[in-house]
């Protein structure tokens, strides 16, 4: 928004200039929490806010002379802006010229000659009474005090600046009357009025009574800037009807304090054709237009004098680039800025007038950006689509300002935006599902497996934490077995596993960012339990107590071959560690009799003697781990003279029992668990490859 004020000239520092507060329709208790601050684009300060009014104040005199000079509009632009939201105002603030100077002519005192022989209607030229002020506040008239011969006269410039002139109007004679005494008198339009005098004296002299005379009086000349030095821009046509010396013109420039001696050091005057040419590089932007005061001077005795005034306008050509001013940059934005949200604020001038300071702004059409105009010479670079961190942490933004010259100058400036992250990223696994092999009664604290995630956020959206989850599918706390490191995700065990009592574990594991909200994803880790070869064998069949002997009869005339009994053996491993082979303790003396390695049955191995003593044998039964761990059984074995027993009794089975029953179904539930296992793990292996 543009808000527009004014204040005279003569206002104390400190007075109110405008209510921002009501203006820009906020409240005054947010001026102080938005920031309100203001920024001058002239580089001078001279006004202040107040923050606990929201009045705009002045800050020190104003000086509308000092400040704007003769221009007809004096105006002080300043800047407003205020944050969260970050918005820009333009403030334009009109100086008031109040009539605070009074006219004054560059000589209190003025000597001029006129010829006895003049006609009535000769006119002599007045300096012009300066007045700083402007409006109807600047010289309004002159007057002239009462004479018989002289009246006043009062022609209007081309720039609109009132020339007094002295008129004879009846017929002089010097010998009557050698000099005139006069007062003019500059008068000004404020209220009240203001006034200057000077003394006019006019002596009388005989001679040269044919001024100069200029054709045209006033005239004026347009002229592209930048031409070459030495450029000609006219030549004045003057005429005088004397003869001789009395008709030879000088000319010179005639300076006055309101037409500053700035050009001459712009252009020369040739003083003898009245050629003025230019000495040094014209400048549009500097001043716009030259007023040129020429004095025609004849070499008559007394000599006359003309005046030319010529009004040199300058073209405008392009010559000057655009100017890019970055006002606000907001760096960095949330990539999850919704689409207009403000980014910058950037202003562009340029010095050049009409199309020539017109002047459009571009940037790269890719980009997820684009310019919002606020004002004359003012835009706000907006968000016009999604941004995304991860895609692009940044943005070098290239802004493009052209003008519509012919030729068009362009120029640009680029600045850096960086992207702020947003937790909008959940971390990844590697992988959803993990296999790891541990032995069975590692030592608290081993390390099973480390997983590994991550998270394409950064900062705190991307520190991750590694916890376990109980999903409930054992009947004991999955905590209860395994731990894990939060910050490198290493699985430890919390106790010693035992591969006979739970062979795989299911251990899911979830990773979370620290971001708010945090995000979060899981991972199950299959823990396959290694069996160690921890159990010894336990022999079941024949089921003796511990340091007694299983007595079994056979028939003496038994032959070799004959089975005498089975050793029946389990192991709680599995694998080589339950793998049971059988033999017989060496003796001191050879043994009748042989034990199967595999099956455990013991048969004779050479023919008995009836007369032999019953024999002790020691049956050890030995499993395949390393260290190979065993058990042992003692069996007494005696003749019978009964006749051949039929197999069943002489192996002497007891019948079938639940507990032999049990037996076996534990055998069974053991091969289909190795059976499970072995289809996982290979089944894992396949899904991995």
């Amino acid at each position: 928004a543009q808000l527009h004020y004014s204040v005279p000239e003569d206002r104390e520092p400190g007075s109110p200039v405008g209510d921002l507060a009501k203006d820009l329709g906020v409240e005054v208790r947010s001026l102080v929490a938005r920031n309100l601050r203001l920024v001058s684009e002239g580089g001078q300060r001279h006004f202040q806010v107040n923050l606990a009014a929201g009045v705009l104040l002045l800050d020190s005199r104003l000086d509308r002379e000092v400040l704007c000079g003769q221009n007809p509009t004096c105006s002080l632009h300043l800047q407003l802006v205020m944050e969260n939201p970050l918005q820009l105002h333009r403030v334009e603030v009109d100086v008031l010229d109040v009539n605070d100077n009074a006219p004054q002519f560059p000589k209190p005192e003025v000597v001029l000659e006129i010829t006895e022989v003049a006609n009535p209607g000769t006119r002599l030229p007045l300096e012009v009474a300066e007045d700083p002020d402007m409006g109807s506040n600047s010289i309004s008239t002159y007057e002239l005090s009462p004479s018989e011969h002289f009246a006043l006269s009062i022609n209007v410039r081309g720039d609109g600046v009132k020339m007094p002139e002295i008129v004879l109007e009846k017929a002089l004679d010097r010998e009557k009357v050698a000099v005139h005494h006069l007062t003019l008198t500059a008068l000004d339009g404020g209220n009240p009025v203001k006034s200057g005098t000077a003394k006019v004296t006019i002596h009388v002299l005989d001679a040269n009574d044919n001024p100069p005379v200029c054709d045209p009086p006033i005239s004026k000349v347009h002229l592209e800037e930048n031409v070459p030095v030495g450029t000609l821009v006219t030549k004045l046509n003057v005429t005088d009807l004397d003869e001789g010396p009395n008709g030879d013109v000088e000319y010179s420039f005639k300076i006055s304090n309101n037409s500053p001696a700035k050009f001459t050091k712009l252009f020369s005057l040739d003083p003898r054709t009245g050629e003025i040419r230019t000495k040094a590089p014209l400048d549009y932007e500097e001043s716009s237009a030259y007023e040129i005061a020429v004095r025609a001077r004849d070499k008559g005795s007394p000599a006359m004098e003309g005046h030319c005034h010529l009004r040199v306008e300058l073209i405008d050509i392009n010559d000057n680039s655009p100017e890019i001013v970055l006002t606000s940059l907001s760096s960095p934005v949330q990539e999850d800025a919704t689409p207009g949200t403000v980014i910058a604020l950037i202003g562009v001038k340029d010095s050049d007038s009409g199309d020539n300071g017109q002047v459009r702004l571009h940037i790269a059409k890719e980009l997820p950006f684009k310019l919002v105009s606020s004002f004359k010479e003012h835009f706000s670079l907006v968000t016009n689509g999604p941004l995304d961190r991860e895609k692009a942490s940044g943005y070098n933004i290239t802004v493009r300002a052209v003008d519509s010259g012919s030729p068009q100058r362009a120029t640009q400036k680029t600045f850096y935006l960086r992207i702020a992250d947003v937790n909008d990223n959940a971390p990844n696994f590697s992988s959803p599902f993990d296999t790891a092999h541990i032995q069975e009664n590692a030592l608290p604290g081993t390390a099973v497996f480390s997983v590994s995630a991550s998270d394409p956020d950064e900062g705190s959206n991307a520190k991750l934490s590694y916890s376990i989850l109980d999903n409930g599918m054992q009947d004991i706390p999955i905590s209860a077995y395994f731990r894990i490191d939060q910050d490198n995700g290493t699985i430890y065990t919390v106790r010693a596993l035992d591969y006979e009592q739970d062979k795989v574990f299911q251990v899911p594991v979830e990773v979370k960012d620290a971001g708010s909200p945090a995000l979060s994803s899981t991972a199950v880790v299959h823990v396959f339990i290694l069996d160690e070869n921890d159990n010894a064998p336990t022999i079941v069949y024949p089921s003796v107590p511990k340091g007694s002997a299983f007595h079994q009869t056979i028939p003496a005339l038994a032959e070799p071959g004959y089975l005498v009994t089975k050793i029946v053996a389990v192991d709680a491993d599995s694998g080589h560690n339950a793998w049971l082979s059988y033999q017989l303790q060496e003796t001191a003396e050879a043994l009748p009799f042989q034990v199967e390695r595999r099956s455990g049955e013991i048969r004779i191995a050479q023919a008995l003697k009836e007369s032999e003593d019953p024999h002790r044998l020691v049956v050890e039964v030995r499993d395949n781990g390393t260290p190979s761990l065993s058990a042992s059984v003692v069996i007494v074995i005696s003749l019978e003279e009964n006749s051949v027993q039929d197999f069943a009794k002489s192996l002497d089975l007891p019948k079938s029992s639940p507990k032999d029953t049990n037996l076996t179904l534990y055998l069974i539930i053991s091969l289909v668990s190795i059976s499970l296992v072995s289809c996982v793990m290979f089944a894992l292996a396949v899904a991995r490859c």
